[in-house]
């Protein structure tokens, strides 16, 4: 008796497989939400604190995270629709708004410093780049407290483009971090091209280090990685006392994650404001 192929079940010939129908269909909807926020302006951005390990009282810079507003207003985090436009144009018109957003912020608000996230694709953007390029004629100075963060994977898509994009943008004092550090494959020889300030190591190498030694083993790895080419180390997803008190022994400069704070639509400076006219 012949075996059957479950996934062949009950699909009559010709017809559709309805497991891949239904992701069609979820993705084409995830596009048109984040379409129609785009085009009603409905995106803000999401504030997270980075902490300094020697001292987690201190907020270092924060990090804005891109949420966009669905039809009904609810927020929506960038996890439930970055994976399915990151490759198209509209997330680069995305990484344009959100772009927008932080240099707003940072214009308003002189005394942070914020990190923003880009695609290596944005660079090429036009509209991407003449909101930069706008902002730094603005404000000479507004460069120097921009972070921009570009992914592993992006970085290593096309080094060129980046590296020359990075050296274009030293003269305004921007610094750059590379995300999710030690989940790609970044080749350590591009480590003396790059002109990267930081590295963020990989969540997945952080929740649970404490207890986990493959995972310490690399984390230190990667710290004595980045430190080799002076490069300032921040641990994302650090949500444990005792996986801190790890990352702090290990070298890391910087901490985030939902010990110190989860992001928040409500800016922590303007709490703060408020409480000192009060």
């Amino acid at each position: 008796m012949k075996k059957r192929h479950f996934w062949k079940t009950d699909i009559p010939e010709g017809g559709e497989n309805p497991l891949n129908a239904a992701v069609v269909a979820r993705d084409r909807s995830t596009v048109d939400m984040v379409a129609e926020a785009v085009k009603h302006d409905q995106t803000l951005l999401a504030f997270q604190p980075i902490v300094q390990a020697a001292n987690p009282g201190m907020i270092a810079f924060f990090e804005g995270y891109i949420r966009v507003m669905d039809a009904t207003g609810r927020i929506i985090p960038a996890r439930d629709f970055m994976p399915v436009i990151e490759e198209r144009e509209l997330g680069r018109k995305l990484d344009a708004l959100a772009l927008e957003q932080g240099l707003k912020t940072l214009s308003r608000n002189p005394n942070i410093r914020l990190s923003i996230n880009m695609s290596a694709r944005s660079i090429g953007y036009s509209q991407w780049m003449r909101v930069l390029e706008t902002y730094l004629k603005r404000d000479e100075f507004l460069g120097e407290r921009l972070v921009l963060e570009i992914a592993e994977a992006s970085a290593m898509a096309a080094p060129e483009l980046v590296i020359d994009f990075m050296d274009q943008m030293q003269q305004h004092g921007i610094a750059f971090a590379l995300d999710n550090f030690g989940a790609g494959t970044t080749a350590i020889g591009h480590f003396r091209e790059f002109f990267f300030d930081a590295v963020k190591i990989d969540g997945q190498f952080v929740r649970g280090v404490h207890a986990n030694h493959d995972n310490q083993s690399v984390v230190r790895s990667l710290i004595a990685i980045a430190k080799q080419f002076d490069m300032f180390v921040v641990a994302e997803s650090v949500e444990r006392e005792e996986d801190a008190a790890f990352l702090i022994d290990a070298g890391a400069d910087c901490l985030q994650g939902f010990l110190y704070g989860a992001p928040t639509i409500n800016p922590p400076w303007e709490a703060r404001n408020e409480q000192k006219r009060a």
